[in-house]
């Protein structure tokens, strides 16, 4: 990062040079995302909250399974990235992938990141009082089916102690690929 700092003390004293210098900073600072993303990812890492294998390896387990499958590189950061916000947002961790991967991917792919949680819903929501058709309120959505298909395919099988998962690191470079910005 700079080592300029910006000088005004009220934002509606800021200058065209504060920008400028502003803005260096936020360029290199948006360049560390990749970075911050996999350190926050392996935060999940030991994290069983219950189930069988880690949060981590059910990560890695849905971005392989959705790799093999062929899917794209986009696709697959975001098998890799939906339950990041597990750790920070228990209730609607969706939304946390959903905002860290807005600026990055397709509105279809946006939709399936913040939505999936009701989606998965359907395999357990009626064991804890809920309803498990819950998703259908999204019926109409035109991305109904492509985020039922990522649930079904690769999301919900994952939980797989005996998957033979890829390792976090051979998703890195596909990681620093797609969250990437042209900052100009």
């Amino acid at each position: 990062m700079s080592e300029q700092r910006s000088s005004f003390r009220r934002f509606d004293e800021c200058t065209k040079e504060d920008i400028n210098v502003i803005g260096a900073n936020a360029k290199a600072f948006a360049d560390g995302l990749p970075d911050r993303v996999l350190k926050h990812l392996k935060l999940l890492d030991g994290d069983f909250g219950g189930f069988n294998v880690d949060r981590l390896e059910h990560s890695l387990q849905t971005a392989t399974r959705a790799h093999r499958d062929g899917r794209d590189e986009e696709y697959v950061v975001c098998a890799l990235l939906h339950d990041i916000g597990d750790t920070l947002g228990t209730y609607d961790h969706g939304a946390i992938a959903a905002a860290i991967l807005k600026p990055f991917v397709s509105d279809a792919n946006l939709w399936m990141m913040a939505n999936h949680t009701v989606f998965q819903g359907y395999y357990y929501f009626d064991h804890i009082g809920g309803d498990k058709n819950a998703r259908d309120v999204h019926a109409d959505n035109p991305h109904f089916e492509y985020t039922k298909e990522f649930i079904e395919k690769y999301d919900m099988p994952a939980f797989d102690e005996n998957y033979d998962s890829m390792a976090l690191e051979e998703f890195e470079p596909m990681v620093r690929r797609v969250l990437v910005k042209d900052f100009g």
